[in-house]
C-alpha cells in the first residue's frame, strides 16, 4: 500500500526525523481515521474467508477494498488537512496485520513456502523488539520508510496472486509468474526496509547512550 494518514518521509525529515509524527494534530474523529478503522475491521473477515470456507475470490475482494481505502485515507488526509497521530499509527498497523494474517493463512494452506513465511514473520518480530527499544528511550515509532511502503505494495498484490494461481485454467497459469515475482521482490525489499529500521534504532540508541555518558 502506498498511502498513509501521516506525513511523507520528506515531511518527517523536515520535522527533525523520528519525532515528525509527534508534530501531527491529536485528532481522532476524522474521515481518514474512519477508513483506517474500516480496514482494520476487515482483517478478521479476510482471515475467516481464507481459512473457513476458503473463499479466495472474496478474500481478494476484501484485500482490494482494503487497498482502495488505504489509498483514499492518505489522499483525504492531505486534501482535507486531517492528518493525525492516530492515523499515522493505524495505517501501517493495518498493513502489517493484513500481511501477517495472509502469511499465516497461506502457510496453513501450503500455498506460500515456509522460508518466505519465516523471513517475513521474523522481520516483524525484530521490528517489534525495535519498537520496545524506542519506547524505552522515549521515542515514538519511526515513520514508515518509502522502501517499506513499496515492499508492502508488492506483497499485498503478490499474496492474492498466489491464491489465484492455485486455481485451474489459463488465468491461474498466466498469473503465477507475476505472483512469484512480486513475492520474491516484495520479500527482499521488506527485509531491506527492516534492516534500515534496525540501523535507525541502533543509531538512536548510540546517540542516547553518548548523550547520557556526556552528562556530568
Amino acid at each position: 500500500m502506498t498511502s498513509s494518514n501521516g506525513p511523507s518521509a520528506e515531511t518527517t525529515a523536515a520535522h527533525g526525523g523520528p519525532g515528525g509524527r509527534d508534530d501531527l494534530p491529536d485528532r481522532v474523529w476524522t474521515l481518514p481515521n474512519a477508513l483506517s478503522v474500516l480496514r482494520l475491521l476487515g482483517v478478521p473477515l479476510f482471515l475467516w474467508l481464507l481459512l473457513g470456507p476458503e473463499a479466495d475470490g472474496w478474500a481478494v475482494v476484501v484485500l482490494m477494498i482494503s487497498g482502495i481505502t488505504d489509498w483514499a485515507d492518505g489522499k483525504l488526509a492531505r486534501w482535507l488537512d486531517q492528518s493525525s497521530r492516530l492515523g499515522a499509527l493505524l495505517d501501517p498497523a493495518a498493513d502489517r496485520l493484513y500481511i501477517v494474517c495472509t502469511l499465516v493463512a497461506l502457510a496453513l494452506r501450503d500455498i506460500a513456502p515456509v522460508w518466505m513465511v519465516a523471513l517475513l514473520l521474523g522481520r516483524e518480530v525484530v521490528l517489534g523488539i525495535g519498537l520496545l527499544v524506542l519506547r524505552r528511550y522515549g521515542y515514538p515509532p519511526l515513520q514508515v520508510h518509502y522502501l517499506g511502503k513499496a515492499a508492502t505494495f508488492l506483497l499485498l498484490y503478490a499474496f492474492p496472486g498466489l491464491m489465484l494461481a492455485e486455481g485451474t485454467g489459463w488465468f491461474a497459469t498466466a498469473i503465477a509468474p507475476f505472483a512469484w515475482a512480486f513475492s520474491i521482490w516484495g520479500t527482499a525489499l521488506y527485509l531491506l526496509a527492516g534492516v534500515f529500521y534496525v540501523v535507525q534504532v541502533a543509531g538512536i540508541v548510540r546517540a542516547e547512550r553518548a548523550a547520557a555518558g556526556a552528562v556530568p
